[in-house]
């Protein structure tokens, strides 16, 4: 017991100490941000996404230059795509009801947009880029998007978009109340 009370006042003076210290020399970091945003254009939107494409992409992009050595950089690209049918392109000429039928003529698919998830994506590795790295990684994405939007083009995006789009919007004109629906594209 004798030696608890002898150890005790130590105790209470290195915590003492450590608390008095870290509260007198700690640093506090403060951030501060101002925004003044403006809202610059609204626009209606009225695009139908039926079809995502998740795609992955493994690039590599040399720049070669007459007097620095090739620099390169791999990339593991992630990237999306969708197709979608612009509903605000649907006319009144382009609907037609006749007692318990309709026929609606609907907009070509078109791709909404082809996208990369930079969250997703990786610079797996680059080679002799020196002080060149942000401007060749930058020129390697802008390559894999401009090769994504080619290779998506010619995929069975909008094929796919045209199969989605029926079987999503004839169950819901058939769900307000008419037993015939046919779905025609332009």
């Amino acid at each position: 017991m004798k030696r608890i009370f002898q150890i005790l006042p130590w105790i209470i003076l290195v915590v003492a100490g450590y608390l008095f210290l870290t509260k007198t020399f700690s640093i506090n970091t403060s951030v501060e941000s101002k925004h003044q945003m403006l809202t610059e254009k609204i626009e209606a939107i009225g695009k139908l996404e039926l079809v995502r494409y998740q795609i992955s992409d493994v690039l590599e992009h040399k720049a070669k230059t007459d007097f620095l050595p090739e620099a390169s950089v791999l990339l593991i690209v992630k990237a999306e795509a969708v197709g979608c049918i612009d509903l605000t392109k649907i006319t009144r000429d382009a609907i037609v009801v006749t007692g318990d039928s309709a026929e609606i003529t609907l907009p070509q698919p078109e791709i909404c947009y082809v996208k990369i998830d930079h969250k997703k994506s990786r610079v797996y590795d680059t080679k002799m880029a020196f002080f060149r790295e942000a401007d060749l990684v930058d020129a390697a994405y802008k390559e894999a998007e401009r090769k994504l939007t080619e290779e998506v083009k010619k995929s069975n995006i909008l094929a796919q978009t045209k199969t989605n789009a029926l079987s999503v919007l004839k169950p819901i004109i058939e769900g307000l109340g008419y037993k015939n629906v046919k779905l025609n594209f332009e």
